[in-house]
């Protein structure tokens, strides 16, 4: 099966920022039992420590605004992604820059995330 990496990216990051912003705990159909999150340096693995995590963030609800999405095919049809842009948490007036990158993998017809790695870029 062809896989268009850039397709396959802006689906995933428009579905993934869109449900973080609003409802993350639905999230949780994402990750598998061996996925891992590194965020700011912290690892998590597998779906419940990562939405523990995800779930536990300091603010309900914000709004991401990404600047640039990169997209490579990588090894078994996945598909390795890289986002930069900004996030403004509910209640704040300065939005952050960050990074993060996605490993995801084929999986029944759809993608599953086997590795994310976010870091908040302090210039």
């Amino acid at each position: 099966m062809a896989t268009d990496p850039e397709a396959v990216a802006k689906a995933f990051t428009d579905h993934f920022y869109s449900t973080f912003d609003s409802a993350r705990a639905n999230l949780a159909g994402l990750y598998q039992d061996q996925s891992m999150l590194t965020f700011e340096g912290q690892k998590f693995q597998g779906t419940q420590a990562i939405m523990q995590k995800l779930t536990s963030l300091p603010f309900q609800q914000c709004k991401h605004h990404i600047s640039s999405l990169d997209a490579q095919p990588s090894l078994s049809g996945g598909v390795l992604v890289f986002v930069t842009g900004q996030l403004l948490p509910e209640g704040e007036t300065n939005p952050l820059k960050f990074s993060q990158t996605f490993h995801l993998a084929p999986v029944g017809g759809s993608f599953v995330v086997t590795n994310d790695l976010f870091r908040l870029n302090y210039a």
